[in-house]
């Protein structure tokens, strides 16, 4: 019988989702607002975000099924592959991403050569994704507890050294488009959430543990990144950290919270491989995103990635709303189909929403209007659906 994840270690892998390099430097947009402003815009976007995190994850623990198995359910079994394919593309994106930011900081503490620190990190998720998710219990418990510590470090001397934090208020971001900065990191997890809450003994419990531990961790890292850039005047993570005068400390947070983050994104990607190719070992292929994800780090420049976050959002997030729509109201029942035409066609109207919206200011921002709006359409279609039926 497979080993089955307790609340508190899908409290830890997600509390190593949280604390993360990108998440930190996110944060950095926010000085732009000022402190007050910034803080609530953090807060705002968290908790639209981490909502439709958690009822992302409780389709997927009711299902047993991982989070692409689901969209199969919605969107049919070729539907669903389609945004396998998607996901993967992202995770693998996300694996760059976070390995590059990852080697420029710890390059900027160390400096060896950012494609040395490249192949560190890489081998250290490689390290991580053959320990195995249900195996990592002790190695996950030691790395996060030496994380919390020095983050705690970090948020003590960017706010509590008795340094007055200068005015950096800016009209470079509005309200509305800090808080669609906010929510699109959460919405980045919601295509993987379900390979994890699949495997937890109490699959509700364990859903609202790990929304509520990345979202509490997620603000703290915002946090931090607004703080600093405000209290140091940097963007740079690197001299964020030697400016706090955390040397070696500052290494490991980055090279750490680099390592646990990524591993959900390759393990993730090799999880939704599965879902496309079935006789795909998930693990393997996650060692597969990995090597890519460094090599894309060695190679190419990811210095600004909102529009990246943006993108991300503009695919998942009408994806979801068809889903929540699916699951808990219209109760659909489950049909072997190769395409479920309708919910794709509602999907493509939802994506396409979304970039219109982008170019309205909501002060809440888009991906809440864009969601509603898409599950309205899903119910009136329905409604009209069965209406001709009957």
């Amino acid at each position: 019988m497979k080993k089955k994840t307790s609340l508190f270690e899908n409290g830890l892998i997600w509390f190593g989702a949280g604390v993360s390099i990108a998440e930190i430097l996110t944060g950095t947009y926010f000085s732009s607002l000022g402190f007050g402003k910034g803080l609530a815009a953090i807060l705002i976007g968290h908790v639209i975000g981490c909502i439709m995190l958690f009822l992302a994850g409780v389709i997927g623990g009711k299902m047993g099924k991982s989070a692409m198995e689901t969209v199969k359910d919605s969107f049919g079994i070729h539907g669903g592959q389609l945004f396998a394919v998607l996901n993967v593309l992202q995770l693998v994106g996300w694996t760059a991403i976070m390995i590059y930011d990852g080697s420029l900081a710890a390059n900027g503490i160390f400096s060896t050569g950012h494609w040395v620190w490249c192949l560190v990190i890489g081998v250290l998720i490689i390290v991580w994704i053959l320990i195995g998710i249900t195996n990592l219990g002790k190695v996950n418990t030691i790395a996060m507890a030496a994380l919390f510590i020095l983050t705690l470090i970090l948020s003590k001397i960017i706010f509590f050294s008795g340094n007055p934090m200068a005015d950096t208020a800016d009209d470079s971001l509005t309200f509305g488009a800090a808080v669609e900065l906010a929510v699109a990191m959460p919405l980045s997890w919601l295509p993987l959430i379900s390979d994890y809450t699949r495997e937890a003994k109490e699959p509700v419990k364990a859903t609202a543990v790990s929304a509520v531990v990345y979202g509490i961790v997620s603000c703290f890292m915002y946090l931090i990144g607004m703080g600093a850039s405000i209290f140091t005047g940097e963007s740079d993570i690197a001299q964020i950290l030697m400016k706090a005068g955390l040397g070696i400390a500052g290494l490991l947070i980055v090279v750490f919270s680099t390592v646990t983050t990524t591993f959900l994104d390759a393990y993730s990607a090799g999880i939704s491989g599965e879902s496309i190719v079935a006789k795909l070992k998930g693990k393997y292929a996650a060692v597969a995103v990995t090597v890519i994800g460094t090599a894309g780090a060695i190679l190419y420049p990811m210095d600004d990635i909102t529009d990246f976050l943006y993108l991300i959002g503009s695919v998942f997030a009408p994806m979801i709303a068809v889903q929540i729509a699916d699951f808990f109201l219209l109760k659909k029942k489950k049909e072997e189909r190769a395409f479920d035409w309708w919910n794709l066609v509602i999907w493509l109207i939802g994506f396409i929403l979304y970039r219109i919206l982008m170019h309205v200011d909501f002060i809440l921002g888009n991906t809440l209007p864009d969601m509603v709006l898409t599950i309205l359409i899903c119910l009136a279609v329905h409604a009209v659906k069965d209406k001709k039926n009957a």
